[in-house]
C-alpha cells in the first residue's frame, strides 16, 4: 500500500521558538558574566591589591581575548540611532551595558578601572615595568591633554552622524586587538600606543578613549565621593601616586577617577598618610601638656 507523501504542500506549522529556546543557550555566558562582576565588586569594595590585580588577569583574559566583550564608541552610535539589539537574544549586552551605567553613576568609572580588558592590560603594564621607565607628564600639560578624549568623542560623534559609517571605530579604539583581526597598518598603530604606554602610564584611557570620555561625563552624575582631609590641601602625596592623574590638591576629578583605590588605601595608611602622624602629634603634645588632676 503506497503512503501518501507527508504534508506536500507544506502545510505543517514549523515549530516555534520559545523563550526558553532563546534564554537556554545564553545562560553559561550570563553566568560567567556575573561571577566576574561580582568578583570585581568583591576587589572594589575590600580595597584588596592581591583581588584588584586578580580581576585584571581576568578582565584581559576572559573579557578581552576570549569573549571580546568591551563597551565600545559603537555602543554610544547605538543610542544616537537608538537602533537597540532584540532583548531576549541579547541579554549579555543589555545585562553589561546595563551594569556599566549603574556603576558609573553609583561610583564613577568603575568600568574603566575594573572591567574594561584594555584597561586592565595597560595597568598590569605599569605594574610590572620598572618604575624608572616612566615619563611623569607635567600636571598642566596633562589637564590640558586630558580633553583630547572629549574632543575626539565630539569628533566621532559628529562623523557618525554625518556618515553612518561604523567602521570608524577600529580608528579610534584598539579593542578590536583581543579579536586579533587587523590590517597591518592598525597593528602598527596598536603596537605603537602599547610601547608608548610602557613610558606614560595609561596613555590611552588618560588621554584618547572616547569611551572614558562618555563614562567621564556620565561620572558627574555620580553619587559617590572619596574621603579627603584637610591636609589634601598642602599634601601631594596622592597626587604624585595617581596613575591616571585624577587628583587636583584637595579634588578629586571624578570625570578622570577610575576608582583604582590607590588613593583610599593611602588615607586610611596610618604609616604613610601624614593626616594620621599630624593627629597622632597633637594627641602627644596634647598629653604632654595637659596639667595633671590633683588628689584629693
Amino acid at each position: 500500500m503506497i503512503q501518501p507523501e507527508a504534508d506536500p504542500w507544506g502545510f505543517e506549522e514549523e515549530p516555534v521558538e520559545t523563550l526558553a529556546d532563546i534564554l537556554q543557550p545564553q545562560i553559561p555566558d550570563l553566568a560567567m558574566l556575573v561571577i566576574f562582576l561580582l568578583l570585581a565588586y568583591v576587589s572594589f569594595r575590600r580595597k584588596s591589591v592581591p583581588l584588584k590585580y586578580a580581576v585584571l588577569v581576568l578582565a584581559v583574559a576572559y573579557m578581552g581575548f576570549w569573549k571580546s566583550t568591551l563597551i565600545s564608541i559603537t555602543d554610544v552610535f547605538r543610542v544616537v540611532d537608538r537602533d537597540f539589539p532584540i532583548f531576549q537574544s541579547t541579554l549579555l549586552w543589555y545585562g553589561f551595558a546595563g551594569f556599566t551605567l549603574l556603576s558609573t553613576v553609583l561610583w564613577g568609572r568603575f568600568y574603566c578601572g575594573r572591567v574594561c580588558a584594555f584597561g586592565a592590560l595597560t595597568q598590569l603594564m605599569d605594574a610590572v615595568l620598572p618604575a624608572k621607565w616612566r615619563v611623569d607628564v607635567p600636571r598642566p600639560i596633562e589637564a590640558k591633554a586630558a580633553w583630547i578624549k572629549f574632543g575626539l568623542l565630539a569628533a566621532v560623534l559628529v562623523y557618525y552622524i554625518a556618515t553612518h559609517d561604523l567602521l570608524v571605530y577600529q580608528y579610534v579604539e584598539p579593542f578590536w586587538m583581543f579579536t586579533r583581526v587587523g590590517t597591518t597598518p592598525m597593528w602598527i598603530a596598536v603596537g605603537t600606543l602599547l610601547v608608548a604606554s610602557m613610558f606614560v602610564r595609561n596613555l590611552y584611557c588618560r588621554f584618547l578613549c572616547p569611551v572614558g570620555a562618555t563614562l567621564g561625563i556620565l561620572s558627574n552624575l555620580t553619587v559617590f565621593r572619596i574621603k579627603r582631609w584637610s591636609e589634601c590641601s598642602t599634601c601631594k602625596i596622592c597626587q604624585k601616586t595617581c596613575q591616571f592623574g585624577a587628583i587636583e590638591g584637595p579634588k578629586i576629578l571624578v570625570s578622570e577617577c577610575v576608582r583604582c583605590d590607590d588613593c583610599e588605601r593611602m588615607y586610611a595608611d596610618e604609616q604613610k598618610c601624614p593626616h594620621w602622624r599630624i593627629l597622632d602629634f597633637k594627641a602627644k603634645k596634647a598629653a604632654r601638656v595637659m596639667p595633671l588632676t590633683p588628689v584629693s
